[in-house]
């Protein structure tokens, strides 16, 4: 799997006083990509924290290239863009989706795998099938 596309349209609750959408909100359509790829993968957010494992999140970068207003149809495209037994990291295009050439919004996350009290562990041994399913999701990277 390349990447996930994961329509979504604005509401008016995501716009500012300016009638833009507020850029407190990118980092949660992040997390909508980041949730939906995991679950295209095969496994869903819920069963891998019930192995008890964790994905935190480190970093997030976002970078504005245009903007989006109250009902745009957008598109948020979600895939790996590196991965270790330790680390994943996604990448993130925002789009409209009457034009997918052109990104309004770039974005990065960086997530580390630990356990439930956030100690950082080596996933290919303490969750090898959730391993194989990122390697392969990831293969095309």
């Amino acid at each position: 799997m390349l990447y996930i596309d994961v329509p979504l349209t604005v509401r008016y609750a995501e716009t500012d006083r300016m009638g833009i959408v507020h850029h407190s909100n990118y980092p949660v359509w992040f997390e909508v990509g980041r949730t939906e790829f995991i679950k295209q993968c095969g496994i869903s957010y819920s069963r891998v924290e019930s192995k008890g494992i964790m994905l935190p999140l480190l970093e997030v970068h976002c970078k504005f290239i245009s903007s989006s207003t109250y009902e745009d149809k957008i598109i948020v495209r979600t895939s790996i863009k590196s991965f270790s037994k330790t680390r994943l990291n996604f990448k993130y295009e925002v789009f409209k989706s009457d034009n997918m050439d052109n990104p309004i919004t770039r974005g990065e996350t960086s997530h580390v795998w630990t356990t439930c009290d956030l100690k950082p562990i080596n996933l290919q041994k303490h969750y090898p099938e959730l391993y194989e399913i990122i390697e392969k999701s990831a293969r095309d990277v």
